[in-house]
């Protein structure tokens, strides 16, 4: 199992940007937030790379229901969307697959974390 999907569209991040979340938007789901990477990267480290945005997607109801079900899920939210460039008028817009990253959870009601994410976070922890 992979853990995203995603699909290559011809534009710029900037003309693209509103065609995804308008799809967010029909799917009943806002963004919480954005990271601008290659600002960031630039800003920080002065790195230059192809530009590269985050948008923190959240569909409030199914949120809700996760958080109800388990009260530490909102480390896992919310849902990454990037949007970045993969060559001249190239954008990759990928989306995480929420079953794979929650396939660590030990909850039913959540259906898991992928092994590979549950592994990096537990040698994160385990390191503090």
């Amino acid at each position: 199992m992979t853990y995203y999907v995603s699909k290559t569209l011809e534009g710029t991040i900037a003309s693209l940007r509103p065609r995804v979340e308008d799809a967010l938007r029909a799917e009943g789901f806002g963004v919480l937030t954005e990271i601008d990477v290659q600002a960031t990267m630039k800003k920080k480290l002065g790195a230059e790379i192809a530009p590269y945005l985050i948008l923190g997607a959240c569909n409030p109801a199914f949120a809700l229901r996760a958080i109800e079900a388990e009260d530490k899920i909102g480390l896992m939210l919310p849902c990454n969307v990037i949007l970045r460039e993969d060559g001249p008028g190239k954008i990759e817009v990928a989306a995480v697959d929420p079953m794979a990253s929650m396939q660590g959870v030990e909850n039913p009601a959540l259906a898991g974390v992928a092994n590979e994410v549950q592994g990096k976070l537990a040698r994160v922890i385990a390191s503090l």
